[in-house]
């Protein structure tokens, strides 16, 4: 969908010194949005610098504004911008959204004019002064189920002998989550309850679980909508796509074991979810865009006609390198970093972004500014890279041991998650997605 410009120069710096550190998620090259507080101030949209936060609300109370001469696209965007959502701008589409990014690149470049640099320099805040909010107001929110590693993993441990369900190869196969317990990376959450049927039993019980799991994904948001009963082409799809961020759809393995037929998940799944802060854009990520890597056996294998086309299959993926961390209570009481358990990318999916939407929308389905899609767990072919610990420990048979010394089968109270992202590639500056972290409180 992008084609590669200036803002991708891998040689291009900011003034801004702490976008130049080496391993910052936020150089120049990706300039996410989000949205955040200070105080008791409301929320505003403000785009991740380094190890700061260019405060848009400010940047348009300021004289810079008056002495530029902007394009109507990107005056569009900052307009946009004044709101206490992403939603307003993710609606006026790509062309706004790109204008909006070129102009702050221009204005954050190590070369920009010594009047913006300092037009601009009360408009940066430090990211440890402010804190986040949810980046959009989420109408809708579906969960896909993208990779065919995970699938096949878990299909293993529920149906031996049929792990892989007949429509997966032909179905990017989703369910519709809820939206109001989305929660912002860093909000702790308490343990959730539901019906489960202990091993043996006759009848379920209400319990808290006690097979609580996460599940790294990444979150797709939506950009421009369509009209109900107007689908959305393959070709044009990522037209329609804002950005992405980390998710974790945290899950209840007990109570879906015992819930999701016939209908799928329900109590298991609609407890928490968690996302990062920030949006990365399409346009930043272009320069890691890669060819649709499925097995072997699928190389070849041929989509229905809306799913498919050459430019998909060559171009359709993204290589963005995927983390998951554990860190428990005693490990944090002893001073102890995160003990990384999982390293991925998204290369691995078997359906890409494009195909998500298009699939989502061939049915005349309505997409909204700010929906979001998650593309469900993202495993990949080694077990390093099973991307939830139903897989890790399959099922809970083979604990992990943690540096203090602990076993998890499944989380404990007082576990932290933490994900991580971040794209890097011979001759391309390293960007990230930040992070996406939540701990487990006890069940109330």
């Amino acid at each position: 969908m992008t084609d590669l410009n200036h803002t991708h120069d891998p040689a291009a710096r900011s003034w801004v010194a702490s976008a130049n550190a080496p391993g910052t998620d936020f150089p120049l090259q990706n300039l996410p949005l989000g949205v955040f507080s200070v105080g008791d101030a409301a929320p505003r949209i403000g785009i991740a610098i380094g190890h700061q936060v260019l405060d848009l609300s400010a940047v348009l109370a300021s004289d810079l504004i008056a002495n530029q001469n902007l394009s109507p696209q990107a005056r569009a965007a900052l307009q946009a911008c004044t709101g206490q959502s992403l939603n307003a701008v993710m609606a006026l589409g790509p062309a706004a959204s790109q204008a909006l990014r070129h102009t702050v690149f221009d204005w954050l470049h190590a070369q920009a004019p010594a009047a913006q640099q300092a037009a601009l320099k009360p408009c940066l805040l430090d990211q440890d002064a402010v804190r986040m909010h949810l980046p959009a107001q989420v109408g809708d929110y579906t969960d896909f189920y993208t990779s065919i590693y995970h699938a096949t993993n878990v299909g293993k441990l529920f149906r031996p002998d049929n792990p892989l369900l007949p429509n997966y190869r032909w179905v990017p196969i989703g369910y519709h989550g809820r939206a109001s317990s989305l929660q912002v990376s860093g909000t702790a959450f308490h343990r959730p309850r539901g019906q489960v049927m202990p091993a043996g039993a006759t009848q379920p019980e209400l319990q808290a679980s006690q097979r609580l799991d996460y599940e790294l994904e990444l979150g797709v948001f939506v950009g421009r909508g369509n009209a109900v009963g107007a689908s959305i082409t393959l070709d044009q799809a990522l037209h329609h796509v804002f950005g992405v961020c980390l998710l974790n759809d945290w899950s209840a393995r007990d109570v879906q074991a015992w819930e999701y037929q016939p209908l799928g998940p329900f109590l298991a799944k609609n407890f928490a979810t968690t996302i990062s802060a920030w949006v990365v854009t399409l346009e930043a990520l272009a320069p890691y865009r890669v060819a649709l890597q499925r097995p072997p056996e699928d190389a070849d294998r041929p989509d229905l006609p809306y799913l498919h086309s050459l430019e998909n299959r060559q171009h359709g993926a993204y290589d963005i390198r995927l983390q998951v961390g554990l860190r428990s209570a005693a490990m944090r009481q002893a001073g102890l970093d995160v003990h990384w358990v999982c390293h991925t990318s998204y290369r691995h999916a078997y359906w890409t972004i494009a195909q998500l939407v298009a699939h989502h929308t061939v049915n005349g389905c309505n997409l909204q500014p700010g929906d979001l899609l998650g593309t469900g767990t993202l495993s990949g072919p080694t077990p390093q890279e099973a991307g939830a610990l139903l897989e890790l420990t399959q099922g809970g048979k083979l604990p992990l041991t943690l540096p203090s010394g602990e076993a998890r089968t499944f989380l404990q109270d007082g576990d932290e998650v933490v994900m991580r992202a971040y794209c890097e590639a011979p001759g391309r500056v390293r960007l990230g997605l930040g992070e996406c972290v939540a701990q487990v409180l006890p069940a109330r």
